[in-house]
């Protein structure tokens, strides 16, 4: 494992050590606490075997997520992979600001626009029972994993994947909240980005035109003229982008415009209500 640990390194991974015994643990079937225990144990060569080729994976800076197969998000498991955006703990702030808008005692319809792993809306589902839920991606690889994600998660009856883009969709007027983190990145940031999202998250994803607002644009523009009244829209932003959206909403009419900073103290979601005229 020590030379697991300067492999790492030496590509650059901040955490080497920790990463370098998630890969062992996990081609040796264990949990990270046994490894200590089995420090003595002859490890197969089938195991070593494994052990190297997910270290080359990683030194290539291939996300830990795609190699394991499988990430945390609001505790819950998901499957994980390069058909889809990593889900990441930032979101979970988003997740939070639209609980908040949703009763556990009354029934609710849910969308996610652009849901990629579906990790938002299989959280938001989880913890609101009596809420349905429709998530809407432009990609057929990502609908196909939330689905994936959906199934396991035993959400498959109270959710649909609408499979086509947000323009073509046709229930703005059913939804009670609806739930986005579109693609924010300015174009001309994408190449600076860490290789793990560069390379392997979906430029789809990413790329939010040459300001990293056109997503927002277009679904507020949609949202302003089909979502019913009293309804919650919730977005993920950029860090730097809170003065921008909420002047985007405003402008559309919504109000009742609240921000909220992830734990790094970043503006990251933004909520706000279609009022009641």
């Amino acid at each position: 494992m020590a030379d697991g640990t300067a492999r790492l390194k030496g590509a650059g991974i901040v955490n080497a050590r920790l990463e370098s015994r998630w890969l062992l643990a996990h081609v040796s079937g264990c949990q990270h606490s046994e490894l200590i225990s089995r420090g003595s144990d002859q490890v197969p060569e089938q195991t070593i075997a494994a052990f190297l080729d997910r270290l080359s994976r990683r030194e290539g800076r291939e996300p830990m997520q795609h190699i394991l197969g499988t990430t945390e998000f609001y505790g819950l498991e998901f499957l994980s992979d390069a058909r889809a955006l990593i889900p990441r703990p930032d979101s979970e702030i988003v997740v939070e600001m639209a609980l908040e808008r949703i009763s556990r005692e009354q029934p609710a319809f849910i969308a996610d626009l652009g849901m990629g792993s579906g990790c938002l809306l299989a959280v938001l589902l989880t913890n609101r029972p009596l809420a349905r839920g429709e998530g809407v991606e432009a990609s057929d690889a990502a609908a196909t994993l939330a689905g994936e994600n959906l199934t396991r998660l035993g959400l498959a009856d109270r959710s649909l994947v609408h499979r086509g883009s947000w323009t073509g969709w046709q229930n703005w007027a059913e939804a009670d909240l609806i739930i986005s983190n579109p693609p924010y990145i300015a174009s001309a940031e994408i190449e600076g980005l860490m290789p793990e999202v560069r390379e392997y998250d979906p430029m789809s994803a990413l790329d939010g035109g040459k300001d990293g607002l056109d997503a927002y644009r277009e679904i507020i523009g949609l949202a302003a003229q089909g979502m019913k009244q009293g309804a919650w829209l919730v977005f993920e932003i950029g860090f730097d982008q809170k003065e921008a959206v909420s002047a985007l909403l405003d402008q559309a009419g919504f109000d009742e415009i609240t921000c909220r900073k992830d734990l790094s103290g970043n503006d990251r979601a933004i909520a706000a209500k279609r009022p009641f005229v």
